[in-house]
């Protein structure tokens, strides 16, 4: 194994929190990169777009996690919103489970709610990062939804978890300048977050805002389905303590895996199809308005 993979299997064994332990000399390294940085990786970043090799910047080197064949998976992940109750289980057990900052400004994963009133045709969309449901939780370290339509003639509502789609064309990895962001075999879309400058053009071309700055990393921050976990046959936090199991995940090279029967029993859809990013998240349950 040559230099550059072993860092990178050193990054992909780390526990969650074990990147926010960056030394001052690498942030300050970041900072000046971000300064100095800024028009070159511009133009940088529209070249490699441009390029005759398909469009693609640099993309790091797969992990080698010891033990496990990332050749042998295909790993996709199923939302069936009829069942979702917004109970708010899952962003609380995927903040705890990557030590995601306990605010309601940075998620991995969130809930919208889509309330549909009589005599209206457009629906209203809130999250629990919404200031009317941080104010009736009554911090920003615990997440619900406020009892807003109590006295509301509601015809119908539901509510869409939401997360990284880990796309088959990511347009993250295709905008990186640095290859900070990449794709594996088995379709998860991860961040190096040692090689990541913080520029944000990731955040930027993600057409499902699924993306956010980490302002302690000094490094862009997203859902990885769980790596660390499913990588050793666990499930991802987020599905594994959804009560109503509203959340589905799986390897779809297995036909009978929760995903791959999820997919087969259901007539599934992808958000934002017309992004051409090929979502490798599935949906059942909601209606048009949801993208």
């Amino acid at each position: 194994m040559d230099e550059r993979n072993a860092k990178m299997t050193e990054h992909q064994a780390k526990s969650p929190d074990d990147d926010k332990k960056l030394s001052r000399e690498q942030l300050q390294r970041r900072s000046v990169l971000r300064f100095f940085g800024a028009a070159a990786l511009g133009c940088g970043a529209a070249a490699a777009v441009a390029s005759s090799d398909g469009g693609k910047a640099a993309t790091a080197d797969k992990p080698q996690i010891p033990g496990y064949d990332w050749k042998a998976h295909q790993w996709s992940y199923g939302i069936d919103a009829s069942r979702c109750i917004g109970c708010l289980r899952c962003v609380e057990a995927c903040k705890n489970e990557n030590r995601i900052q306990k605010d309601a400004h940075h998620f991995r994963t969130w809930v919208e709610r889509y309330v549909y009133l009589e005599g209206e045709d457009t629906a209203h969309v809130d999250s629990q990062a919404d200031p009317v449901n941080i104010a009736a939780s009554g911090s920003e370290e615990v997440y619900r939804f406020a009892n807003r339509y109590k006295d509301a003639k509601v015809e119908k509502a539901f509510f869409v978890p939401k997360m990284c789609n880990h796309c088959t064309h990511p347009a993250c990895v295709q905008v990186c300048p640095v290859g900070a962001t990449y794709k594996t075999e088995d379709g998860v879309v991860l961040i190096d977050h040692t090689m990541c400058i913080g520029c944000q053009y990731c955040v930027q071309a993600c057409p499902y805002g699924a993306r956010f700055f980490d302002d302690r990393m000094q490094a862009t921050n997203k859902c990885t389905w769980c790596y660390h976990r499913i990588t050793k046959g666990l499930l991802p936090a987020c599905v594994e303590v959804c009560p109503v199991s509203a959340r589905v995940f799986g390897d779809r090279k297995d036909p009978q895996s929760a995903i791959s029967k999820f997919m087969h029993d259901n007539r599934t859809y992808v958000l934002r199809p017309e992004s051409g990013n090929a979502p490798n998240c599935y949906y059942v349950g909601t209606d048009k308005e949801v993208s």
